[in-house]
């Protein structure tokens, strides 16, 4: 594991500034991922640590040496997958090779690796003929079998649904905790950024806008654009800008400070969805099937289970 470090790092390109990072600590017994919407900078800040891009000012340390002198430290599963048009099996292994390993030593980790990622059985297949979600796993197998100190996630669900999403958001955890690297993970998703690591880093229009222990950067929005990346509600309510978690808003039995008007009322299989405007915003609640739901058009009073204040 190796700690990584941005110390007065900007980036430019094309006469503007992509990302401007005053100061970072990616902690090395720490998963951490990189949160922001598209277009924010997370994959070039991705990009700085693996050495790909160089910053224009300022210096990115891994494991307290300069990027560009640790490239052999670190592996990288980018977005899309990068093969030759070799076996699934055959691309592992020249990864391995290229970084000293002797071709048996290279095959038993790749197929270690593979296993990991339950698909072994498609070590011989040309990498052409495997599917999008085989490609997602192949890409990340072949950054676990590198066993370097340093791993980059580059959107590892992208692409992904149904069944293929669920079964590798349930099985990333344990690998990322298998590898005993420096993890690091890139992804606008909130969801999985809870799910697959310990901290987060937000990043916004080029900006990091807070950084820590996910519960903390959970529990302590602090700011509007920060509240919308963790996918919170935010709305203004007696004179106070507050962001609701998904799911915290209930029906209320009497006058609280959220009143809304009924939009529409949807039946979806299990429950109600009220959806609901409070001022300008926009809400969903449930509501029980067993209870009757408010009318279009009627006005309502919410609740929060949780609401915190953001400026």
């Amino acid at each position: 594991m190796m700690d990584i470090r941005f110390e007065d790092v900007s980036f430019g390109r094309d006469g503007r500034d992509v990302l401007v990072i005053p100061s970072l600590h990616i902690r090395a017994d720490r998963s951490t991922a990189i949160l922001g919407p598209n277009g924010s900078g997370k994959t070039t800040l991705l990009r700085l640590i693996a050495a790909l891009e160089r910053p224009s000012r300022g210096r990115v340390l891994v494991g307290g040496e300069v990027a560009d002198t640790r490239r052999r430290s670190v592996s990288i599963a980018f977005q899309k997958e990068v093969f030759l048009r070799r076996s699934l099996l055959e691309n592992l292994v020249l990864g391995l090779t290229m970084r000293g390993s002797d071709r048996g030593e290279a095959r038993d980790r790749a197929m270690q690796a593979l296993r990991l990622l339950e698909i072994d059985r498609l070590a011989g297949r040309r990498v052409d003929q495997i599917s999008g979600g085989e490609g997602r796993r192949a890409s990340l197998a072949r950054a676990l079998c590198l066993h370097a100190p340093v791993m980059l996630l580059d959107e590892p669900m992208a692409g992904l649904d149904g069944t293929t999403y669920s079964r590798l958001l349930d099985a990333l955890p344990g690998l990322v905790g298998h590898s005993g690297a420096t993890v690091v993970v890139v992804t606008h998703n909130a969801e999985e950024a809870f799910r697959l690591c310990d901290d987060i880093v937000i990043v916004v229009n080029g900006r990091v806008r807070t950084a820590g222990a996910k519960h903390h950067i959970a529990t302590n929005p602090m700011f509007r654009d920060v509240a919308e990346v963790l996918g919170y509600t935010v709305l203004s309510a007696a004179g106070r800008l507050l962001a609701i978690p998904e799911g915290a808003l209930r029906l209320a039995t009497g006058p609280t400070q959220l009143s809304a008007i009924v939009d529409t009322v949807l039946h979806v299989v299990h429950e109600w969805d009220v959806i609901a405007t409070i001022g300008a915003t926009r809400v969903h609640l449930g509501v029980p099937r067993s209870q009757v739901p408010p009318q279009s058009g009627h006005g309502i009073y919410l609740t929060a289970r949780v609401m915190y204040d953001v400026s």
